[in-house]
Protein backbone atom coordinates (compact mmCIF):
# COMPACT_ATOMS: atom_id res chain seq x y z
CA UNK A 1 0.00 0.00 0.00
CA UNK A 2 2.75 2.30 1.33
CA UNK A 3 4.61 1.60 -2.61
CA UNK A 4 1.43 2.47 -4.20
CA UNK A 5 0.85 5.82 -2.45
CA UNK A 6 4.06 6.68 -2.98
CA UNK A 7 3.79 6.07 -6.56
CA UNK A 8 0.48 7.49 -7.03
CA UNK A 9 1.14 10.27 -4.42
CA UNK A 10 0.68 13.05 -7.14
CA UNK A 11 -2.28 11.58 -8.49
CA UNK A 12 -4.22 10.95 -5.12
CA UNK A 13 -2.58 14.84 -4.65
CA UNK A 14 -4.79 16.43 -7.57
CA UNK A 15 -7.93 13.91 -6.63
CA UNK A 16 -7.59 15.22 -2.62
CA UNK A 17 -7.77 18.35 -3.95
CA UNK A 18 -10.57 18.46 -6.86
CA UNK A 19 -12.77 16.55 -3.80
CA UNK A 20 -11.75 19.57 -1.37
CA UNK A 21 -12.82 22.40 -4.21
CA UNK A 22 -16.02 20.55 -4.62
CA UNK A 23 -16.93 20.16 -1.23
CA UNK A 24 -16.11 23.99 -0.60
CA UNK A 25 -18.36 24.72 -4.14
CA UNK A 26 -21.13 22.96 -2.59
CA UNK A 27 -21.06 24.56 1.03
CA UNK A 28 -20.82 27.93 -0.87
CA UNK A 29 -23.85 27.08 -3.31
CA UNK A 30 -27.22 28.95 -2.56
CA UNK A 31 -30.16 27.04 -1.39
CA UNK A 32 -32.72 26.13 -4.32
CA UNK A 33 -34.60 29.43 -4.77
CA UNK A 34 -38.24 29.16 -3.38
CA UNK A 35 -40.89 30.00 -5.77
CA UNK A 36 -44.39 30.65 -5.47
CA UNK A 37 -47.53 30.69 -8.17
CA UNK A 38 -48.58 33.87 -9.59
CA UNK A 39 -51.13 35.04 -12.57
CA UNK A 40 -49.63 37.15 -14.91
CA UNK A 41 -51.20 38.41 -18.00
CA UNK A 42 -50.36 36.07 -21.06
CA UNK A 43 -50.57 38.73 -23.72
CA UNK A 44 -50.75 42.25 -23.71
CA UNK A 45 -53.95 43.32 -22.31
CA UNK A 46 -55.81 47.16 -22.70
CA UNK A 47 -57.69 48.71 -20.18
CA UNK A 48 -61.53 47.49 -19.64
CA UNK A 49 -60.40 43.87 -20.96
CA UNK A 50 -63.35 41.40 -19.63
CA UNK A 51 -60.91 38.10 -18.53
CA UNK A 52 -61.24 35.33 -19.58
CA UNK A 53 -59.17 32.15 -19.24
CA UNK A 54 -57.31 32.76 -22.37
CA UNK A 55 -56.09 36.22 -21.24
CA UNK A 56 -54.03 34.31 -18.04
CA UNK A 57 -51.08 32.35 -17.26
CA UNK A 58 -49.64 31.42 -13.87
CA UNK A 59 -45.95 31.84 -13.73
CA UNK A 60 -43.23 31.15 -10.46
CA UNK A 61 -41.94 34.12 -8.78
CA UNK A 62 -39.42 34.30 -5.94
CA UNK A 63 -41.26 33.64 -2.62
CA UNK A 64 -39.73 36.35 -1.06
CA UNK A 65 -40.94 38.93 -4.09
CA UNK A 66 -43.98 37.65 -4.42
CA UNK A 67 -46.29 40.66 -5.09
CA UNK A 68 -49.24 41.83 -2.88
CA UNK A 69 -52.16 41.95 -4.04
CA UNK A 70 -51.72 38.94 -6.34
CA UNK A 71 -53.59 35.27 -7.24
CA UNK A 72 -52.24 31.61 -7.75
CA UNK A 73 -55.65 30.90 -9.55
CA UNK A 74 -56.84 31.91 -12.90
CA UNK A 75 -60.24 31.13 -11.63
CA UNK A 76 -60.46 34.10 -9.16
CA UNK A 77 -60.07 36.63 -11.89
CA UNK A 78 -62.57 35.21 -14.77
CA UNK A 79 -65.36 37.67 -15.45
CA UNK A 80 -63.17 40.62 -13.57
CA UNK A 81 -62.44 44.01 -15.74
CA UNK A 82 -59.22 45.15 -16.02
CA UNK A 83 -58.75 49.23 -15.26
CA UNK A 84 -55.64 49.60 -16.54
CA UNK A 85 -53.61 48.09 -19.11
CA UNK A 86 -50.97 45.16 -18.42
CA UNK A 87 -48.27 43.94 -20.73
CA UNK A 88 -47.37 40.38 -21.00
CA UNK A 89 -45.99 38.48 -18.12
CA UNK A 90 -47.43 41.73 -15.51
CA UNK A 91 -48.81 40.05 -12.35
CA UNK A 92 -52.39 41.10 -12.00
CA UNK A 93 -53.15 42.59 -9.02
CA UNK A 94 -56.10 43.79 -7.33
CA UNK A 95 -55.05 47.39 -7.97
CA UNK A 96 -55.22 46.23 -11.63
CA UNK A 97 -58.70 45.49 -11.79
CA UNK A 98 -62.09 47.48 -11.24
CA UNK A 99 -63.50 47.10 -7.94
CA UNK A 100 -62.30 48.15 -4.24
CA UNK A 101 -58.88 47.20 -4.61
CA UNK A 102 -58.70 50.47 -6.60
CA UNK A 103 -58.45 52.07 -3.45
CA UNK A 104 -55.32 50.31 -2.63
CA UNK A 105 -53.17 53.18 -0.59
CA UNK A 106 -55.95 56.22 -0.56
CA UNK A 107 -56.73 57.82 2.33
CA UNK A 108 -58.89 56.58 5.44
CA UNK A 109 -62.52 57.02 4.30
CA UNK A 110 -61.59 57.49 0.67
CA UNK A 111 -64.59 55.82 -1.51
CA UNK A 112 -65.08 55.28 -5.28
CA UNK A 113 -67.66 57.12 -7.08
CA UNK A 114 -69.19 56.68 -10.68
CA UNK A 115 -69.38 59.72 -12.42
CA UNK A 116 -71.25 60.85 -15.66
CA UNK A 117 -69.87 63.64 -17.42
CA UNK A 118 -72.44 65.86 -19.86
CA UNK A 119 -70.27 65.01 -22.60
CA UNK A 120 -69.13 61.53 -22.76
CA UNK A 121 -66.49 62.63 -25.43
CA UNK A 122 -64.38 64.40 -22.68
CA UNK A 123 -63.84 60.31 -20.85
CA UNK A 124 -61.83 59.89 -23.75
CA UNK A 125 -59.60 62.59 -22.88
CA UNK A 126 -58.63 60.97 -18.71
CA UNK A 127 -56.83 57.87 -17.87
CA UNK A 128 -56.54 56.57 -14.57
CA UNK A 129 -53.99 58.29 -12.36
CA UNK A 130 -55.09 61.63 -13.84
CA UNK A 131 -56.40 63.99 -11.32
CA UNK A 132 -59.66 66.24 -12.12
CA UNK A 133 -62.04 68.64 -10.72
CA UNK A 134 -65.36 68.16 -11.38
CA UNK A 135 -68.07 71.18 -11.76
CA UNK A 136 -71.64 71.41 -11.87
CA UNK A 137 -73.12 73.89 -13.90
CA UNK A 138 -76.58 74.43 -12.78
CA UNK A 139 -79.65 76.84 -14.40
CA UNK A 140 -79.73 78.23 -18.11
CA UNK A 141 -79.22 81.91 -17.91
CA UNK A 142 -83.03 82.63 -18.79
CA UNK A 143 -85.61 81.66 -16.14
CA UNK A 144 -82.69 80.28 -13.45
CA UNK A 145 -79.65 82.17 -12.79
CA UNK A 146 -76.42 80.22 -14.35
CA UNK A 147 -73.97 79.04 -11.97
CA UNK A 148 -71.39 76.75 -11.73
CA UNK A 149 -70.54 74.95 -8.83
CA UNK A 150 -66.87 72.77 -7.89
CA UNK A 151 -67.89 70.03 -6.32
CA UNK A 152 -64.79 68.12 -6.07
CA UNK A 153 -60.76 69.36 -6.23
CA UNK A 154 -57.58 67.72 -7.58
CA UNK A 155 -59.60 63.95 -7.45
CA UNK A 156 -58.07 60.88 -9.08
CA UNK A 157 -59.41 58.78 -11.67
CA UNK A 158 -59.39 54.97 -11.13
CA UNK A 159 -61.22 53.93 -14.07
CA UNK A 160 -62.63 55.18 -16.89
CA UNK A 161 -65.33 53.43 -19.37
CA UNK A 162 -63.99 51.69 -22.70
CA UNK A 163 -67.35 51.58 -24.95
CA UNK A 164 -70.84 50.57 -23.71
CA UNK A 165 -70.63 47.35 -22.27
CA UNK A 166 -71.41 46.51 -18.29
CA UNK A 167 -68.65 46.87 -15.72
CA UNK A 168 -67.69 43.40 -13.18
CA UNK A 169 -67.94 44.10 -9.64
CA UNK A 170 -68.01 47.41 -8.68
CA UNK A 171 -70.43 48.92 -11.72
CA UNK A 172 -72.78 45.52 -11.08
CA UNK A 173 -74.77 45.62 -14.59
CA UNK A 174 -75.18 49.51 -14.77
CA UNK A 175 -74.21 50.27 -18.50
CA UNK A 176 -70.92 51.90 -18.01
CA UNK A 177 -70.66 54.08 -21.41
CA UNK A 178 -69.39 57.66 -20.31
CA UNK A 179 -68.41 56.86 -17.14
CA UNK A 180 -65.57 57.52 -14.87
CA UNK A 181 -64.87 56.31 -11.39
CA UNK A 182 -63.34 58.72 -9.08
CA UNK A 183 -61.76 58.57 -5.42
CA UNK A 184 -63.51 61.31 -3.44
CA UNK A 185 -63.67 62.00 0.27
CA UNK A 186 -67.41 60.80 2.00
CA UNK A 187 -68.35 65.07 1.60
CA UNK A 188 -67.42 64.56 -2.13
CA UNK A 189 -69.15 61.43 -2.64
CA UNK A 190 -72.06 63.00 -0.90
CA UNK A 191 -72.04 65.69 -3.67
CA UNK A 192 -71.39 63.89 -6.21
CA UNK A 193 -74.13 61.35 -5.57
CA UNK A 194 -77.05 63.79 -6.45
CA UNK A 195 -75.21 66.16 -9.15
CA UNK A 196 -76.85 65.07 -12.16
CA UNK A 197 -80.04 65.54 -11.47
CA UNK A 198 -78.99 69.51 -10.40
CA UNK A 199 -77.35 69.70 -13.27
CA UNK A 200 -74.85 68.44 -15.60
CA UNK A 201 -71.44 67.35 -14.65
CA UNK A 202 -68.33 68.47 -15.91
CA UNK A 203 -64.69 67.48 -15.72
CA UNK A 204 -61.72 69.77 -15.47
CA UNK A 205 -57.93 68.11 -16.31
CA UNK A 206 -55.64 69.68 -13.27
CA UNK A 207 -51.97 69.13 -13.27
Amino acid sequence: MRRLVRRHHRLLAALLLCAAAGLAVQALSPAPLSTVPVVVAAEDLPAGTVLSAAHLAVHAHPAAAGPAGSTAVPADLLGRRLASALRAGSPVLDTSLVGPGLLTGSPPGTVAVPVRPADPSTVQLVNPGQLVDIVLSSGNGFEQPAASTVLARSVPVLWKADGATAAAGLLDSTPSAGLVVVAASPAEATALASSSSRGQVYLVLVG
